[in-house]
C-alpha cells in the first residue's frame, strides 16, 4: 500500500471514497462548508440531527451527488481535547478497514483542521500512513479461494493544505516504512507453525540482510552447543525442528554502542511436558510475536537507514513434548553459567531469552530491550490494552514508555523489587524457572534480570497485546504487529531523527 498527499477542495477530490475525520461537536466545521454545499447539505443534516456525533470509531457513510467523491465516510475522532496523533492513526485505520470492506482500491483521507488539536503536519502524515496500512491489512495468502474476495486497498491520499505538503511527505516516508515493517510482522505472526519454523525465521532474516545490507549471523544446533546456550537447547530438545539463534546488525552509527532488540521466537508452544489445554492451542503460533516484531523493525530500519547502530537477536525454537523433551525437575546450565531448575516446561520463553541476554554482552550495548509473549499473567493484570514493562534502569524505562505513548503502544511498569526474587529460589540450582501463580509476570521479569549484566535493560511482556480474539473497528482479528512502532519511535529519537 502506498501513500501520497494532495491539496484540493474536498468536493473536487476524485476518489471512490473520501474519509473525513471529525471530532465530537454539534455543528459542521467551517472547513467542510464547501463540501456540504456540494453534496446538498447532507453532511450538516447527519451532524445536526445527531445521526453522527463524532465519537471514537463512529462512522457514517454518505452517497452524495454533485461532488466528485463517489462516497463520503465520516469518521469520529472522539472528544476535541483528546485528539492526538494516536487518535488520527486509529481513525485512518477505521477508514481503510471500511474502504476494504467496500471494495475501494483507493482512499482519500483528511482530518478537519478544526479537529487537529495541534497535531503537526509531519505527525499527521506519519499517523495517516501507518493507520491506513494497518486498517487495510488482511491475510489471505493461504486460502485457495477467499470467502469474500475483495480488492486490496492500493493507496491512500492525504488531503491537506498546500503549505503543509512538504512536512506531510516527511511524515509519510516514516509512516510508509513503519507500515512495511508492520505488514511483515503481522504476516509472520499469522503463519502456522508448520510453515513458520525456526529455520523459516532465519531465512526471512537472510532476505532482509540481502535486501538492505545488514550483517547476519545464524547459529545452528552445533554452534549453539559450542556456545553453550544450554537453556535454549533445553527447550529445543523436544522438537525435530532445528533451533536457530539469529543476529541481525544495522550499522548506521559508526563506532557508537548499539541498541539491542531481543525477540522471543517460539514458533509453536505446546507447553512441552507441562502441556497446555487443547482449547485454543492453535493460537500458540503467536508465541513468536516478539521475534516477528524485531524482524519487522529491521524492515523499517532498512527503508529509513537511521544513523544509529541496532542489533537484533532472535532465539528461535519450538516447545514440544517428546521422549527427548526437557522435564520438570531437570537442571540445565545457561550461557551465563547459572544453573536453572525446570519447574514448568511451559515457562520456556524466559529460558531462551536468558541465553540471548547473556550473549548480547559482547556487543557492549547502550540499551537492551527484549520483547516477548512471556506470561498469561500479564493478560490477567493488564488485559489486551497495555504492555507490561520491567527493567533495571529508570531513565530507559521512561524512554521506552515515552516511545510507546508516541507509537500508540502503551506500556505500564511493574515492580522488580528484591522481595520478588524469593519466588525463584531453588533448593538444588541457582534459580528455578517458575515461581508459581502469584506475581507471574514479575517472576518472569525477575528471572530475566538474573542474566542481565553491564547494560541498561527493559523487558516488554506483550502476551496481552500481540493478537486479538475478535474483529475491531480498526483492524482484523488476529495479529497486531505490536512492537514495531514502539521500537521505531525509540530508535529514531536515539538517532536524532
Amino acid at each position: 500500500m502506498t501513500s501520497g498527499a494532495a491539496s484540493a477542495p474536498l468536493s473536487q477530490v476524485d476518489t471512490p471514497l473520501l474519509a473525513v475525520a471529525l471530532a465530537q461537536g454539534s455543528a459542521v466545521p467551517a472547513s467542510l462548508a464547501e463540501l456540504d454545499r456540494a453534496v446538498g447539505g447532507v453532511v450538516a443534516r447527519v451532524i445536526t440531527t445527531g445521526d453522527f456525533k463524532g465519537k471514537r470509531d463512529e462512522t457514517t457513510l454518505l452517497y452524495p451527488s454533485g461532488a466528485k467523491p463517489g462516497r463520503v465516510l465520516l469518521v469520529g475522532l472522539g472528544k476535541p481535547g483528546d485528539v492526538s496523533r494516536n487518535t488520527i492513526r486509529r481513525a485512518a485505520a477505521v477508514a481503510a478497514k471500511r474502504a476494504r470492506a467496500l471494495g475501494a482500491k483507493q482512499l482519500a483521507f483528511t482530518v478537519a483542521p478544526e479537529a487537529r488539536n495541534g497535531v503537526s503536519a509531519r505527525d499527521l502524515g506519519q499517523a495517516a500512513a501507518e493507520g491506513a496500512a494497518h486498517g487495510a491489512w488482511a491475510f489471505t495468502e493461504l486460502k485457495a479461494t477467499p470467502d469474500e474476495p475483495k480488492p486490496e486497498v492500493e493507496g491512500v491520499t492525504l488531503i491537506c493544505e498546500q503549505k503543509e505538503m512538504k512536512e506531510v511527505a516527511i511524515g509519510q516516508r516514516v509512516g510508509d516504512a513503519v507500515a512495511a515493517g508492520h505488514r511483515l510482522t503481522r504476516n509472520l505472526q499469522m503463519l502456522p507453525g508448520n510453515v513458520c519454523t525456526p529455520s523459516y525465521l532465519a531465512e526471512r532474516a537472510k532476505q532482509l540482510a540481502d535486501q538492505y545490507g545488514f550483517t547476519l549471523t545464524v547459529f545452528d544446533r552445533a554452534k549453539l552447543e559450542q556456545e553453550r546456550m544450554g537453556a535454549l537447547l533445553a527447550v529445543a530438545q523436544g522438537s525435530d525442528q532445528e533451533p536457530r539463534f539469529i543476529v541481525l546488525e544495522h550499522r548506521g552509527g559508526g563506532d557508537a554502542a548499539p541498541v539491542a532488540l531481543i525477540g522471543k521466537g517460539v514458533t509453536f508452544d505446546s507447553g512441552g511436558i507441562s502441556i497446555k489445554p487443547a482449547q485454543n492451542m492453535e493460537d500458540m503460533k503467536f508465541d513468536m510475536s516478539g521475534a516477528a516484531a524485531v524482524l519487522g523493525t529491521f524492515e523499517t530500519l532498512g527503508l529509513l537507514k537511521p544513523k544509529v547502530n541496532v542489533v537484533g537477536l532472535i532465539p528461535a525454537t519450538e516447545n514440544l513434548p517428546s521422549g527427548h523433551a526437557v522435564k520438570p525437575g531437570d537442571v540445565v546450565k545457561s550461557h551465563f553459567g547459572k544453573t536453572i531448575e525446570i519447574i514448568n516446561t511451559d515457562a520456556e520463553g524466559r529460558l531462551i531469552l536468558c541465553d540471548a541476554l547473556s550473549y548480547v554482552r559482547r556487543f557492549k550495548p547502550a540499551a537492551v530491550i527484549d520483547i516477548a509473549t512471556l506470561t498469561g499473567a500479564v493478560v490477567v493484570a493488564l488485559g489486551q490494552v497495555a504492555i507490561g514493562e520491567m527493567g533495571n534502569d529508570e531513565p530507559l524505562l521512561a524512554e521506552v514508555r515515552e516511545a510507546g505513548e508516541r507509537a500508540g503502544e502503551r506500556c505500564w511498569p511493574l515492580p522488580l523489587w528484591d522481595e520478588y526474587r524469593d519466588l525463584l529460589k531453588s533448593d538444588i540450582a541457582d534459580l528455578k524457572n517458575s515461581g508459581g501463580r502469584g506475581a507471574g509476570s514479575i517472576a518472569g521479569g525477575w528471572f530475566l534480570r538474573e542474566f542481565v549484566e553491564g547494560y541498561p535493560w527493559v523487558h516488554l511482556d506483550i502476551a496481552g497485546t500481540a493478537y486479538t480474539d475478535g474483529e475491531g473497528p480498526q483492524q482484523a482479528k488476529g495479529p497486531t504487529g505490536v512492537g514495531v512502532r514502539l521500537f521505531t519511535e525509540f530508535i529514531l529519537k536515539r538517532a536524532g531523527a
